[in-house]
């Protein structure tokens, strides 16, 4: 173990990289890293292969910040610390190979005068529930000063709880014993002092009896060789697969997945490899070995003459050596970069590389591991449904059924083999275990296989049966947050994965199943999840367009967001194929296959190399299954007309449910109406095995200030529950406050979009232009763009701030400073300003809501203007302009945002008719107006 005052990590992340693999280190204990929270670039270069790190950043102001670099083998356990006012603290148990706690401390040189009782009682916690404790860290304690009072204190503290102090020698370059090494009973030896050149503190070095063996890390992997292949000679062996006239659905998909297992088999076979994973960096190269053989002479001579000029000399090559690591970094990432043009997939996994924290290497998952993940997941459905069945809600007769007048029945038709290849190009290359080859070597032979492909998908069809093969799901359990405890099964979310032929038979019956409902008319009209022309902007325009007539025409409006547990995982079958039967119209062959699809499904859990035993499926969709959202909208109709019997407004998006309600002139009754209506949902959700969450549902009170503070509602009763009002809500990615200025969205998206900002700014001097305009229109361009219609209207102060993220991203891209005239540089860039952005998805979604390509919720909204005279004017579409009262709120509704602006419009751009037309125009109008001097 060593510890080491790395006075910023910025500089100096790579010389302790390359310093971590030489010393081949069990752990390095850093203190003063100055890295910020969130932030994981320096971190990332500091660890070397096979080595993971935990963090503590300071949480304000500059300076400080701890980091434990450790071999990954090692089982380290981090333990919960206290926010302290006198000093940062980091710490771990490791229970393997020796058992022991380490604490790591930093204290800031300034006095304080609270540090002796808290380091008292810190210690006399750790030293009542630990042995073998170690304490190491730069507490800028003078111990080497007899007549320093507050060094005796702390020694003092240390002596009474039997700790003892090993360091004796100098450690900063001033002459002072500062950096500590401090235990109970654990057996340090062999402590070593020596300066690393870059800091004023230097290394500490420390040997524990338990040291592992420094032997290299070895391991024995497998792979193919996959995408060497030869194509022509794989097309020939592919085209010799022959296919039974009599065969069925069942023996085909049998045939396909062993015929392309031996052809890959034979093309690539599995090799085994050892792989050495205690390695020097990929950049290292020959000249920086040379550079690292020099530095080590001047080390030598500096230490056996100790004269200043040879320390000097060796600081001086410290600090060259570690820009050179960085050089050389840098020239390796933007090389791997540029040797992949338009491959995507490699820029963002190597940013994701280079930004995001690097997952733990825990040990290799089990079987154990495995079943354990199962067996939480099915005892969480079916305790939901357990309770749900133990007491069933009576509702009224229609609650669980609704009629609907199906005008064409729906029979799964066959398709050509062009409509199958089409499908296969568009889908993503995502390989599943259950697949015999890789998805993207079979798209690369789309001619030879979509014959046999076609067959296997016409004769499901055909008998309505579906094969087994195709109805086995492979969990991947995803933690649902990064900071979340990986240990909590709860953490995690189910997702599975399907076999790629599994994916393309329901593209086939999903288009088809979408044609019939939308030409019946059987979507529920405020559902807009998984439907063309509908999104998560769509359904918030609408709900804020609501909100804010309402508030316009004197009344504050009452929103509450539901939420479902495992709404996917709890589905009833028996009530899905009533529905698909009595509301959809399905019957003979259609409902035939529907009934094979969702019966005999079984799921397993695979984690590496390890799988859980197979499990049947009762109940639910698949959560990554192409039919499985459809299905579950499907399932969900009934619930719109349970909202609409009470006289309520709602919007659905997949299982997002919200409903709001106008409160004015009477609350007690809006409020009786909606504790009716929530208490009817409750029953429904009941009746339908879907468990409504009480606990997180949220409420929010939508008006002006005046109509907000003068209401006299304060909380909302729901199941027992005291629902109170919040200040902010998140919906669907927004955040809406009271008054919907959405100040508190903004703030958050400045925060985020500098946090990206900052990290493109590192990474820019090693991308190229057009990788590096990929990054900023990926995190920061798609975040200005989210729902932008809805800031319509905010105030100008709001605007600007989202017009600096713009400029900021546009200086980092171009790499100019910050005092340039920004102007030029969008215009250069092509990028509209943020203001123009928003009045573009406005005009834009006006001109689909005109032409028929929005949704009708919005459509319904746009009212064209007509004139009884016989005008030049009416041969151009003009829109009726709502009178609203309010122009702080009311103006900002898209009823009377977008008619304004459409009215604005040149005569040429409102009697476009294409799309495509409009769009070119529309942009290049706008551009012409932000940008007038050119």
């Amino acid at each position: 173990m060593e510890l080491f005052n790395a006075q910023s990590l910025t500089n100096k992340s790579l010389l302790i990289n390359d310093h971590i693999i030489e010393k081949r280190l069990d752990f390095m204990c850093l203190t003063e890293t100055w890295h910020k929270p969130a932030d994981y670039y320096v971190l990332n270069e500091a660890c070397p292969p096979g080595y993971n790190y935990m963090e503590k950043a300071r949480s304000s102001g500059r300076g400080g910040g701890l980091a434990i670099i450790h071999r990954a083998e090692l089982k380290l356990s981090p333990l919960q610390m206290p926010d302290l006012s006198s000093m940062e603290c980091l710490a771990f148990k490791c229970k393997h190979p020796y058992p022991m706690t380490v604490l790591l401390i930093y204290r800031p040189p300034k006095p304080n005068s609270s540090f002796i009782p808290e380091i008292s009682d810190l210690l006399t916690s750790l030293c009542s529930i630990s042995t073998n404790i170690v304490i190491v860290g730069d507490l800028n304690i003078h111990v080497d000063n007899p007549s320093c009072l507050f060094a005796a204190d702390f020694l003092n503290v240390l002596e009474c709880l039997g700790l003892q102090q090993h360091v004796e020698v100098p450690t900063h370059t001033k002459g002072h014993t500062l950096d500590l090494v401090i235990t109970d009973t654990a057996l340090i030896n062999n402590i070593q002092v020596y300066d690393l050149g870059v800091s004023d503190h230097k290394v500490v070095s420390m040997a524990f009896t338990f040291m592992l063996p420094t032997t290299t890390l070895r391991r024995q992997m497998s792979f193919r060789n996959w995408k060497k292949i030869d194509a022509a000679t794989m097309s020939m062996d592919l085209q010799l697969i022959t296919c039974p006239a009599s065969a069925s659905a069942d023996e085909l998909v049998e045939i396909y997945n062993t015929s392309l297992s031996s052809v890959f088999d034979l093309h690539a076979p599995v090799k085994s490899r050892i792989v050495n994973f205690s390695r020097s960096a990929p950049w290292f190269t020959h000249e920086l070995r040379k550079m690292k053989t020099a530095g080590r002479v001047l080390e030598r001579r500096c230490r056996h003459s100790g004269l200043t000029v040879h320390k000097l000399a060796f600081r001086e090559h410290q600090k060259a050596y570690s820009n050179s690591l960085k050089d050389a970094r840098s020239q390796f990432y933007s090389s791997l970069i540029n040797e992949n043009p338009g491959n995507s997939k490699q820029l963002f996994s190597t940013i994701k590389h280079l930004l995001k924290p690097q997952p733990s290497s825990s040990t290799e998952a089990t079987e154990e591991q495995c079943n354990s993940f199962i067996d939480f997941f099915r005892s969480k459905v079916d305790s939901i449904r357990s309770e749900m069945s133990s007491s069933p809600s009576l509702l009224p007769s229609d609650a669980n059924t609704l009629s609907a007048s199906v005008l064409s029945p729906l029979h799964l038709a066959e398709v050509q083999e062009s409509h199958v290849e089409e499908i296969i190009r568009k889908m993503k290359p995502c390989t599943c275990t259950l697949d015999p080859i890789p998805t993207a070597l079979l798209k690369s032979h789309i001619p030879t296989l979509s014959p046999l492909i076609t067959k296997i998908v016409n004769l499901s069809l055909q008998s309505g049966c579906v094969s087994p093969a195709l109805k086995v799901a492979v969990i991947r359990p995803l933690l649902k947050k990064p900071t979340l405890d990986p240990e909590v099964l709860a953490n995690y979310r189910p997702i599975s994965n399907l076999a790629f032929l599994s994916k393309v038979l329901e593209k086939v019956v999903a288009s088809q199943l979408q044609d019939h409902l939308k030409h019946n008319n059987l979507f529920e009209k405020f559902q807009s999840g998984f439907r063309l022309a509908h999104s998560t902007e769509t359904a918030l325009l609408r709900v804020t367009n609501d909100l804010l007539m309402t508030a316009d025409a004197g009344s504050p409006s009452l929103l509450i967001l539901l939420d479902l547990t495992a709404a996917f995982d709890t589905v009833d079958h028996t009530i899905l194929l009533e529905r698909l039967h009595t509301t959809i119209g399905l019957s003979g062959s259609a409902l035939k296959w529907f009934q094979s699809y969702l019966s005999g499904r079984t799921e397993y859990v695979s984690l590496g190399r390890c799988n859980s035993r197979q499990l049947p499926v009762s109940c639910g969709v698949p959560q990554g299954s192409v039919l499985g959202p459809i299905l579950f909208i499907i399932y969900m109709l009934p619930l719109g007309c349970v909202v609409s019997r009470h006289g309520m407004s709602f919007h659905c998006y997949a299982d997002d449910t919200q409903l709001y309600i106008k409160t004015a002139p009477n609350p007690s009754a809006a409020m009786s109406c909606l504790t009716a209506c929530l208490g009817e949902i409750k029953a429904w959700m009941r009746n339908n095995f879907l468990q409504l969450n009480s606990s997180k549902t949220e409420a929010l009170l939508v008006g002006t200030p005046h109509q907000v503070q003068s209401s006299s509602i304060t909380h909302l009763t729901f199941d027992s529950q005291v629902i109170p009002l919040s200040t902010t809500v998140t919906n669907l990615g927004v955040r809406f406050d009271p008054h919907l200025t959405f100040n508190d969205h903004i703030k958050h998206l400045c925060k985020i979009s500098f946090y990206h900002l900052k990290n493109i700014a590192k990474l820019r001097p090693t991308l190229t232009l057009p990788d590096a305009e990929k990054l900023v229109h990926a995190f920061i361009s798609s975040r200005l763009d989210y729902c932008n219609s809805l800031f319509t209207g905010i105030t100008g102060r709001n605007i600007q701030k989202l017009q600096y993220i713009q400029n900021s991203a546009a200086r980092i891209l171009m790499r100019v400073r910050k005092y340039n005239h920004i102007t030029p540089i969008l215009h250069s860039l092509h990028w509209l300003p943020v203001s123009s952005r928003v009045n573009y998805k406005v005009l834009l979604l006006t001109y689909q809501c005109i032409n028929g390509h929005a949704p009708p919720y919005l459509q319904e909204l746009i009212t064209p203007q007509k004139s009884t005279r016989p005008l030049r004017s009416n041969n151009i579409l003009s829109l009726l302009i709502p009178n609203t009262r309010l122009r702080t709120m009311g103006d900002r509704a898209f009823a009377a945002a977008a008619p304004r602006l459409w009215n604005s419009l040149p005569d040429h751009l409102r009697a476009t008719q294409t799309l495509a037309c409009f769009k070119t125009g529309l942009k290049t109008f706008l551009f012409i107006k932000a940008f007038p001097t050119f």
